[in-house]
């Protein structure tokens, strides 16, 4: 099992060092919060997790652009991969999207992968002249153009929503950038099992993820991809702690198990941080 380090309770500033030592402690990738901005008022309730504690989080938390931040990481590093998690994908231009993931893809060596996700906050979309109740189906229509603009072939699409002729990006990266699907609500899972090349899911308690896990088993079995052995699932059950407990997410078929070593405290000195990193690749990931 692989373990990627969540940035969502640290400082942008400290990314490089943290990014290093994290390097350097055996974990094997990085994830990046996506924020576009803080709408001052909004009827939205976010789906995981106390709607006004989170809303005080972003209020006062600053956010980097995800891609730029990766970037960062990136060239200060040389093993270590990186994704959003996760990346508000349809508030986005997919072509300018795949012109960014393809570029960042070619200049890291290809350690990138797109955690893909719908933002709970109507904001995000009606301020981006983007229609909140098409977002599922824009989702899945980014994902196809994603997919055949990063091919490296000519590619043109047309519908309703995205109406482009023959095109053709370059450069692209060799192997195709895995797109990993965020979200515990069934159309989340079904997409994550139809479209995705693995999901993510946000924090959890153990009992919650079984559930999903196995949800998300027959989303793939009707969708006819169970039979793929690199599906990537990435799990961050919140009541883990133990190498047991690891073990355990391995056994229910986690293959990227998501940590925060310092707690979700986000004004943790660097030091305590790194501290934290060190201690976890130390005492959990060459354990497990």
């Amino acid at each position: 099992m692989r373990f990627t380090l969540m940035l969502g309770f640290s400082r942008f500033q400290d990314y490089p060092a943290i990014a290093r030592e994290a390097e350097r402690s055996g974990w094997s990738s990085v994830s990046m919060p996506d924020s576009l901005f803080f709408p001052r008022e909004t009827e939205s309730e976010y789906p995981y997790a106390d709607t006004a504690a989170v809303r005080a989080y972003i209020e006062h938390s600053p956010f980097l652009e995800p891609l730029i931040a990766i970037a960062g990481m990136a060239a200060v590093t040389s093993t270590l991969s990186f994704y959003p998690g996760v990346l508000k994908v349809p508030v986005r231009q997919p072509l300018v999207l795949a012109k960014a993931l393809s570029s960042l893809a070619v200049m890291t060596g290809e350690r990138v992968a797109l955690g893909a996700g719908l933002s709970p906050w109507r904001e995000d979309f009606e301020y981006n002249g983007v229609s909140f109740e098409k977002r599922g189906r824009l989702m899945d229509e980014c994902i196809a153009i994603l997919r055949g603009a990063m091919s490296g072939q000519f590619f043109e699409y047309h519908s309703e929503n995205y109406d482009f002729g023959l095109l053709k990006l370059s450069p692209v990266p060799v192997q195709p950038i895995p797109i990993l699907i965020g979200g515990h609500a069934k159309p989340a899972l079904t997409r994550a099992a139809r479209l995705g090349d693995g999901w993510i899911a946000a924090n959890t308690d153990f009992a919650t993820l079984e559930k999903l896990l196995a949800d998300l088993r027959r989303a793939r079995e009707d969708a006819g991809t169970s039979a793929r052995k690199d599906f990537q699932i990435h799990g961050m059950p919140v009541d883990a702690s133990t190498v047991a407990d690891y073990r355990r997410l391995a056994d229910l078929g986690v293959t990227d198990a998501c940590a925060v070593p310092w707690g979700l405290d986000p004004t943790a000195p660097l030091e305590r941080q790194l501290d934290a990193i060190r201690r976890f690749g130390d005492e959990i990931i060459a354990r497990c």
